[in-house]
């Protein structure tokens, strides 16, 4: 039997700051000091075992899923999305509640649902102004949002989404930097010293959204009783959703994961779209090549065609391959011992694919760091060689969304404005919560329009 590496001691306080402050220096010294598969040895013995080997990807993502509990597996972030979140789900209860909301995220739900981001995109880019820098995260994280609260709530009007829109981007703000984002690491900190201190201030904005998707969770069920046809979105179909026995979901399970669809479908998204603004116009000519992709189409809201794009799908893929905005899958826990690659892997421990440095193997991405979006024209990647949106039963639910979205908002935006860059530095990721973002600094300036406002 082989021996994983050991690669240090995960309770040393230098070793944790190190990951969570610095995660692509962190990843990339282990992987090249230990390999593509390594541990780390926890607290009572337990390890938390790290691959980017493709080989034990395939055997970890093709193996029965029951020989993982992957929601206790991440259980820390229950202070987030509740204990009844998807994420946070094992067993029958993840594989029902996920084939529940499959239908919404893909086929012809997806086909329906572009003409409303295109709006809204056209909606929120109303106000960019010529020669005037903006900052491109938050524009992009309203697109997503607004995106998110239209799909899940069916909510179109400004004012009833404008609160909750709000209270959400509020509450992620509280670990919008590296060193805010230490207060999800370190249970230490998270203290109530009233409203105005940081784990306080959380608090109180979780209680107000709470309060507030409950009453809309009242609301909906007496709309539903009256007339069922009212069912038209992500909202309605967890009110009215049954188990095998008839019982239905409580309120609690409504709102969590209710809550875990709107983090998880407008956080990530909007980071992914801003980085993909940043490298369409740090290279010229990649702006070039994708204008003249995209200067013959028509209609920008027919979902094959824009999805027969192929440099605009290079060019997406490429974004989410050299800086993930998720750099690690979601951890596995083996419900009893467990062999990949030989390695035995013991019951209870931790096991965790780290999908950057599989984005940067050499012999997979030669010249790893170049963003080069010809690599996806020319060869085609296993899902056990390229993974943004994770993998297996875990694979990201609203993938298909996430790859949409960004395919329509970019097309819409540069079809309207010509944008520069503020300035011509190089960004680097820096940790947002438990998602790696471009900088808050990051800022881009509409040097014409070229379509006008309301186009």
């Amino acid at each position: 039997m082989k021996s994983i590496p050991v690669a240090g001691n995960n309770s040393s306080l230098i070793l944790n700051l190190h990951s969570i402050l610095r995660p692509l220096d962190f990843m990339e010294k282990y992987n090249k000091q230990y390999g593509d598969f390594y541990r780390f040895i926890e607290k009572k013995n337990l390890s938390i075992n790290i691959t980017s080997n493709p080989q034990a990807i395939r055997e970890i993502l093709t193996m029965d899923s029951d020989v993982f509990d992957s929601g206790k597996a991440n259980k820390s972030l229950s202070f987030l999305l509740g204990d009844n979140s998807l994420i946070l789900l094992d067993g029958k209860d993840h594989k029902s509640r996920r084939r529940l909301l499959m239908p919404y995220f893909h086929g012809k739900f997806l086909e329906q649902c572009s003409q409303k981001i295109i709006s809204i995109t056209n909606q929120v880019s109303d106000r960019l102004e010529v020669n005037q820098p903006f900052a491109v995260r938050p524009l992009m994280q309203e697109i997503t949002l607004k995106v998110m609260l239209n799909l899940v709530f069916g909510i179109d009007s400004e004012q009833q989404c404008q609160r909750l829109s709000n209270l959400l981007v509020e509450l992620l703000e509280i670990f919008n930097s590296p060193f805010k984002s230490l207060l999800i690491f370190f249970p230490i900190l998270q203290k109530d010293w009233g409203k105005y201190s940081p784990w306080g201030n959380f608090l109180s904005l979780k209680a107000e959204i709470k309060k507030l998707i409950y009453q809309k969770i009242k609301e909906r069920q007496k709309l539903l009783i009256k007339e069922k046809s009212k069912c038209q979105d992500i909202f309605g179909l967890l009110i009215l959703a049954k188990d095998e026995n008839g019982a239905g979901m409580t309120d609690e399970e409504v709102h969590d994961e209710l809550i875990t669809l709107l983090f998880a479908g407008h956080e990530t998204t909007a980071s992914a779209l801003s980085w993909l603004f940043y490298w369409i116009h740090y290279h010229s000519e990649i702006e070039d090549k994708l204008r003249l992709e995209t200067s013959l189409l028509g209609n920008v809201s027919d979902y094959q065609t824009i999805n027969n794009l192929s440099y605009l799908n290079a060019l997406i893929f490429e974004t989410l391959r050299i800086y993930p905005v998720v750099v690690g899958s979601f951890a596995r826990i083996p419900n009893q011992d467990t062999y990949i690659m030989g390695y035995k892997i013991n019951k209870n421990d931790y096991l965790s694919i780290s999908i950057y440095n599989l984005h940067h193997r050499e012999d997979l991405y030669p010249n790893s760091k170049q963003f080069k979006p010809e690599r996806f024209l020319e060869t085609t990647y296993s899902p056990y060689e390229y993974l943004p949106f994770g993998g297996g039963n875990r694979r990201c639910l609203g993938s298909a969304l996430a790859l949409l979205e960004m395919k329509l908002v970019t097309v819409t935006i540069l079809k309207r404005f010509k944008l520069v860059l503020t300035n011509n530095h190089s960004l680097y990721p820096v940790r947002r919560g438990i998602t790696l973002s471009p900088p808050a600094s990051f800022r881009m300036t509409v040097k014409n329009c070229v379509l006008g406002k309301n186009s």
